[in-house]
């Protein structure tokens, strides 16, 4: 082996695992702006039929409002969850196959798709509830801004808008339990 085959080898590896490190810390990123957390993975994991059969679920508006036509998305999640909730629901499906069986168990047998995604945002409330509040604030944000610098923004001055950025900058990511 010449020592130009043997450079060219050790750059591919390097980049291979640079590449890595850096999808490493995306998903990390997306877990903790999605509240997938290792507390509430091992509660997902605590979910069993019985879980979702016996769950009291306070009102059929699902039901009532034709349920069955509700339209899912390319990654089969059901439209009617908020974008956040829609995020996490893909992310948890691909990182807790435990809950992904669950859900191709009940579903549409023993429930509709909306019925278990409430019955799971139910559930989990207590485990992400901050973390979809953060993201509801950051969403708001960002809608304050593009407004400020489309000239259509509320009365607030770029130096609240600068405020509350700064306010958001500190408060990153929410405490984890």
């Amino acid at each position: 082996m010449n020592l130009s085959s043997w450079f060219r080898r050790d750059r591919s590896r390097s980049k291979n695992s640079e590449e890595t490190h850096q999808s490493n810390q995306r998903q990390e990123q997306e877990e903790q702006l999605l509240g997938v957390t290792d507390q509430l993975i091992d509660y997902i994991k605590s979910f069993t039929l019985d879980t979702f059969k016996s769950f009291p679920l306070q009102d059929d508006e699902g039901a009532a409002n034709g349920d069955e036509t509700q339209k899912t998305s390319s990654t089969n999640v059901r439209k009617d969850l908020s974008d956040w909730q829609e995020r996490h629901a893909v992310f948890v499906l691909s990182k807790v196959k435990e809950l992904a069986q669950l859900r191709f168990t009940l579903c549409p047998r023993h429930m509709k798709e909306g019925q278990f995604w409430r019955i799971y945002f139910a559930l989990v409330k207590s485990h992400v509830a901050e973390y979809e509040l953060h993201a509801i604030q950051q969403a708001k944000l960002k809608n304050l801004k593009l407004a400020m610098e489309n000239g259509k923004g509320p009365d607030a001055s770029p130096y609240e808008v600068e405020m509350a950025e700064r306010q958001e900058s500190a408060n990153l990511a929410p405490s984890t339990p």
